[in-house]
């Protein structure tokens, strides 16, 4: 850089980077900056094309450790990502012949979670099932490896939506690859009727999707809000009603949608300062023809 300059040593290192490849921000995990450095200098895999061959190659298979939904524990299965199917499949055992779980590379997603898995290379993948989301947690014990998976991951997504959306710009598609959480953590919710006490849960908050849990590292939310754009009647409210009781914590939070009321409350004024926000951010941007039809599965679900 001393010699060349920063502008230069850029358009060497950074000469093939591919559309897909995620560059990370300051703000994104330790693992995603320091292997961004390694592939660009150390292993130069944006001067040599052939050196993304892991994650560009359209299928890649290998193992990975998996939390198991029920017991917690971390195992190892084979996993295998194939564009040609579209689809991310793992197996519960070597030899099995059916996958336990296929997962469209239309509905997936993958966000690193080092904190939440425990893990340094902790990657949580979901995908929707019956219209629901679903969560996996993984890692590899090799930087490179997770993060090999992911770019892979993001690769498929890339190819599948330059099919879905022909004119499309790359552009306009790097946004669509993967999406990190607008916002996760505790708040206290009550029910439909808003009889029942508040009980504490785990929210994430997933562009328009806010899913909540009993543990953060639940396989399946517990229920699931759809927030639609203030056109469509949806409205976000500091404080709740004041006939409300039942709630420990003080900040209220009250999202209006066209069929009912949901309640919240929040542990600290920042928490509800950052919910307020996030859930703002939704209801300002206006709603995309195909959120429309996600908005009608939510007034139907049972």
């Amino acid at each position: 850089m001393a010699s060349h300059g920063n502008d230069a040593a850029r358009a060497k290192f950074e000469s093939k980077v591919p559309s897909f490849y995620y560059r990370p921000t300051l703000s994104d995990c330790q693992l995603l900056r320091e292997q961004w450095i390694r592939a660009k200098y150390e292993r130069q895999e944006f001067i040599y094309p052939e050196k993304q061959e892991p994650y560009s190659a359209g299928y890649r298979e290998g193992f990975l450790w998996k939390r198991g939904r029920d017991n917690g524990q971390f195992l190892s299965r084979k996993f295998v990502l194939t564009e040609r199917e579209g689809a991310l499949k793992y197996f519960n055992r070597n030899d099995a012949k059916e996958p336990k779980a296929v997962m469209k590379i239309e509905h997936l997603n993958a966000t690193f979670q080092p904190a939440k898995i425990g893990h340094p290379h902790g990657l949580q993948v979901t995908y929707l099932k019956d219209n629901s989301t679903r969560n996996i947690f993984i890692y590899h014990e090799d930087g490179k490896e997770i993060v090999d998976w992911f770019n892979a991951l993001r690769a498929a997504r890339f190819h599948y939506l330059q099919v879905a959306f022909p004119g499309a710009s790359d552009a306009d598609l790097v946004p669509k690859l993967s999406r990190n959480y607008l916002k996760e953590g505790y708040m206290e919710k009550t029910g439909p009727k808003q009889t029942e006490g508040f009980r504490k849960r785990w929210f994430t908050m997933d562009d328009r999707r806010l899913m909540y849990f009993k543990d953060p590292l639940d396989a399946f939310a517990r229920g699931e809000v759809f927030i639609g754009s203030k056109e469509s009647g949806y409205t976000v409210l500091r404080g709740l009603p004041p006939s409300t009781q039942g709630h420990h914590w003080p900040h209220g939070i009250t999202i209006v949608t066209p069929d009912r009321k949901f309640l919240f409350a929040c542990e600290t004024e920042s928490d509800q300062r950052e919910w307020v926000a996030a859930f703002q951010k939704a209801v300002d941007r206006p709603m995309l023809p195909q959120e429309y039809a996600v908005e009608a599965h939510f007034k139907h679900k049972p």
